[in-house]
């Protein structure tokens, strides 16, 4: 729900009205009011710099918020004023007349006065209450007021306090104070102070959070400040504070960030009224009688009830094969939706195969939480308050009615009375009874990554919607940059959450890992669980025994624990209220895993700062060692699979590295040259900036370069103008050298093809000849003479199975090669039917392939005349295809059609 229902929010006559400021959002002035408007503010402040990039007249502005249902409350900033020199003061008298005429225009009452910066400003309260008082009495003739507004880093006047004595030695009715919680608080000042100063001389007050940053104050409060409930100040004490003086007048946010101001305006907004409302829910709590924000209460939460899944064919048995090692068994289907209930104890998984599902192909994600309530309605009316919106549900007569809403990252929060609502009654049971002894009791908590852009506004939506208490932001430095995170949990720590954030990161969380998330299951006794998962099955991460040796220096725990905490691979914190016992699986994909933990006492945290930094460096070691040596492939497949350049030729190198890594493949193959003028061309030979780029992306992925190509030796290439792209097949840590010979001479081309050869065997790189059917080395009997008289070592034979087939070249003379020739093969399919002219051939080889198992290439018997264990390049063009989903979405596919074909793998439902 974008557009506030005003009542809804308002509170009753009498109570404080809602305001923003405009310099709060991103875009035009017009973008900012229709999103103020939008979320329920009643009011705005505007800035300066707003109205002077707007087309509309100030009268137009003034009638637009008018339209809108908005006040325009403040015009700001009017700026070094005060105790200033006489021809200084009347320059800016004449300054504030202009502005005057504006305010008129507008249709505003009261301008902000910062205290000044001024170097010509001069520290003497008489000259700055007589310069001010002289402001007010000619905005007080037009019926205008002045709020005098202490800047934190103002050049005399820094505080509330100093302001306060101004104003009141001025002694005007037209100037009074606005009170800025940064200001006051950023300082350290005791707020209590306010209480003495009287509401009528209170003109306005303004409201942000902040962090606890060791920071210059002016940076931090232009680039840092936060929506109240986000920060480390005490809002609600500090607004208690102004309400204690009788003041009435709006509560206004005016929070400068850099987040905020690039975020859509509209849920920047939202998530300002949120904060507000929560503030003043706040503010009623602790403070006692004073005006409602019209919110009904947050009901009491109970614990997880369910954690979902979105998965599909590929990550779904994945999942379930893990979910069984740890325990749980598949007690029930959905009776209308292709949706599996795995329980154990307390803790349920639903593993939802919905094809709707919006999630990347062979992943498997969080996509909703359903949370205990003791009044799922109340639960649901408040978070509709809140604007969240109350998610459609398709749903049988006789299925259970759950109200759901969606956070803003997209998860969906199911609001259920625990087992008593009768959602439960949806499955049908599958039969399989639950383990009499769970491993596991329930649901200790869930972990979410989000992305920087969106961390505040989704811890926001947990505390203000769900009424969670939000713990302290803490920051780690992890193996791929900082970790930042923060926990929210209900008052009984029953339902538990976590937020983690890569502030200074963009793109992926690590390589190949982007965004992970976790449930974390509870347990009794996680060292007898993690023994028995491990017997069952189950993937647990390995941790390095480092980690126990510094945990012996740091905590000591008895001989007997640690052995058994290093045995398991289990990590251990303590504090003053008890222990923290957990263990991980590996990464079950590319985002999800699981964790299993033991609370001992009253433990209340997530395990020691270091233990994040562990666990990622051990999945990123798990993930390379799956990749290089094949070990606990869950898919049992025997064939190393590379994504060769001409499958994803649109992508970079660097790329087409990291869909390789995405859609699991171990190696790539990068094009050096172009073949064609039309094609893309990526000079890693001659572009130092692509080649630093592509190595980094390989290092960090994993992902290895298998070959390079094409060394195409016509009659008219010279072999030694291929040194450097031989040296950068090198440098990338590539095996071999793709080489076509399209010249009529053999014993020209068999020349060249041996120095070529010469060329790259120092270099560690063999020579792979190519025979497309259309060149003058077409077939395998050519391509196997110029072998046997170049009588290289380090030559080979690359079967291209498209150029094979079209080639008539026969399956019983591949049988009968030397298997040391060859090193990898070309795969994909093709129509049966061959082209008939070289145009064809040549347009179908470079456009037109088709993925293993959808054309007439004799594919097995092809490759079973090949060594066992090649590694399989998958050579698959298909523009169209490419035009309609992207490279990186071709590639994903054309593995997983391959390994359909290939190896059995199921295809999907």
């Amino acid at each position: 729900m974008l557009i506030a229902d005003h009542a809804a929010v308002s509170g009753p006559a009498g109570g404080h009205r809602l305001s923003i400021a405009t310099a709060c959002l991103s875009g035009t002035l017009e973008d900012k009011l229709a999103a103020a408007a939008a979320a329920g503010f009643h009011g705005v402040e505007i800035f300066e710099s707003d109205l002077v990039a707007s087309p509309w007249s100030p009268s137009r502005i003034g009638r637009e918020c008018a339209r809108r249902g908005l006040t325009i409350d403040v015009y700001q900033p009017f700026r070094d004023f005060e105790a200033v020199p006489p021809e200084r003061f009347r320059a800016g008298l004449r300054r504030a007349e202009r502005k005057f005429d504006l305010l008129e225009q507008l249709g505003a009452g009261t301008m902000l006065v910062c205290s000044s910066e001024s170097a010509e400003s001069v520290d003497d309260d008489d000259l700055a209450a007589e310069q001010l008082r002289e402001l007010a009495e000619r905005a007080g003739r037009r019926g205008l007021r002045i709020a005098y507004e202490a800047l934190a880093w103002g050049r005399h006047v820094k505080s509330y306090a100093h302001a306060w004595r101004i104003v009141r030695r001025a002694d005007h009715a037209a100037l009074g104070l606005c009170l800025d919680s940064f200001h006051v608080l950023s300082r350290r000042e005791d707020p209590a102070g306010i209480r003495v100063i009287p509401g009528a001389k209170v003109f306005h007050l303004q409201l942000a959070d902040a962090p606890r940053l060791k920071m210059d104050v002016v940076q931090r409060s232009r680039h840092h400040r936060l929506f109240p409930g986000l920060g480390s100040f005490d809002l609600a004490a500090f607004v208690g504070h102004v309400r204690t003086t009788g003041y009435g007048g709006p509560l206004s946010l005016e929070v400068f960030n850099d987040i905020y101001r690039q975020a859509d305006p509209r849920h920047a907004a939202i998530d300002g009224m949120r904060s507000l409302l929560a503030l003043q829910e706040s503010v009623t709590a602790r403070r006692g009688p004073v005006p409602s924000p019209g919110l009904p209460p947050a009901p009491r939460l109970g614990g997880h009830v369910f954690t979902e899944l979105a998965v599909d064919e590929v990550s779904g048995p994945v999942v379930a094969r893990t979910l069984t090692a740890l325990g749980f068994a598949r007690t029930g289907q959905h009776r209308s939706k292709p949706v599996q209930l795995w329980q154990q104890g307390d803790a349920r998984i639903l593993l939802n195969f919905a094809p709707q599902r919006t999630i990347v192909p062979g992943t498997a994600v969080i996509c909703a939480l359903g949370v205990e309530s003791e009044d799922p309605a109340g639960s649901a009316e408040r978070a509709d308050r809140l604007l969240a919106p109350v998610l459609p549900r398709v749903r049988l007569p006789e299925e259970a009615d759950l109200s759901s809403v969606a956070a803003p990252d997209g998860t969906a929060v199911f609001f259920c009375r625990g087992g008593a609502d009768g959602w439960l009654a949806d499955f049908a049971p599958t039969g399989e009874p639950a383990r009499e002894e769970g491993l596991v009791t329930g649901t200790d908590h869930v972990s979410l990554t989000e992305s920087v852009d969106d961390f505040d506004q989704v811890g926001l939506f947990y505390t203000s919607v769900l009424g969670l208490r939000s713990g302290p932001t803490t920051e780690v430095a992890a193996p791929f940059g900082l970790i930042r995170s923060r926990s929210a949990t209900n008052a009984a720590q029953t339902f538990r959450i976590t937020l983690n954030t890569a502030p200074l990161r963009r793109g992926s969380w690590s390589p190949g890992i982007p965004s992970p998330q976790h449930v974390a299951f509870a347990g009794d006794d996680v060292i007898a669980g993690a023994r028995a998962m491990r017997e069952l099955g189950a993937p647990v991460l390995r941790i390095p025994d480092n980690y126990y040796d510094d945990l012996d220096a740091r905590l000591a725990p008895p001989p007997d624990l640690l052995a058994a905490l290093r045995e398991n691979s289990i990590l251990y914190d303590s504090d003053g209220d008890g222990e923290y016992l957990h263990f991980f699986t590996e990464m079950l994909g590319s985002r999800l895993f699981f964790e299993v933990v033991q609370r001992v006492g009253g433990y209340g945290g997530y395990g020691a700062a270091g233990s994040a930094p562990v666990r990622m460096a051990a999945h990123r070691h798990r993930r390379l060692q799956g990749l290089r040596d094949g070990a606990g492939r869950p898919d049992g497949r025997v064939h190393d699979y590379s994504l060769a350049h001409l499958t994803a030729l649109s992508l970079s190198p660097p790329e087409l590295v990291e869909a390789a890594a995405d859609a699991g493949y171990r190696y790539v193959g990068v094009r050096l040259t172009r073949v064609t003028p039309q094609e893309p061309h990526y000079p890693l030979a001659t572009d130092p900036a692509l080649m630093r780029t592509t190595k980094v992306r390989l290092a960090a992925t994993g992902v290895e370069v298998l070959d390079i190509e094409l060394a195409r030796i016509g009659p008219h290439e010279d072999p030694r103008d291929f040194q450097r792209f031989l040296e950068a097949g090198a440098e990338l840590g590539a095996r071999h050298v793709i080489t076509q010979l399209p010249d009529p001479d053999r014993n020209r081309k068999v020349d060249r093809f041996a120095q070529l050869c010469e060329m790259a065997r120092p270099l560690g790189l063999t020579v792979d000849l190519e025979f497309p059917s259309w060149t003058e080395t077409p077939d395998l009997g050519e391509a196997t003479r110029v072998l046997r008289a170049a009588d290289q070592p380090n030559a080979g034979m690359l079967i291209d199975l498209l150029h094979f087939a079209r080639s008539g070249s026969s399956v019983a003379d591949l049988r009968e090669l030397p298997a040391e020739w060859f090193h990898f093969a070309h795969v994909c399919d093709a129509p049966a039917g061959v082209p008939p002219t070289n145009e064809g051939l040549i347009h179908t080889a470079r456009f037109e392939r088709l993925y293993p198992g959808e054309g007439g290439i004799d594919l097995d018997g092809i490759l079973a005349a090949l060594p066992p264990g090649l590694p399989y390049a998958l050579e698959i063009p298909r523009a169209q295809l490419v035009a309609q989903i992207g490279a990186k979405e071709h590639a994903r596919m054309a593995i997983a059609a391959t390994r359909r074909r290939l190896e059995g793998v199921p295809a999907p439902a």
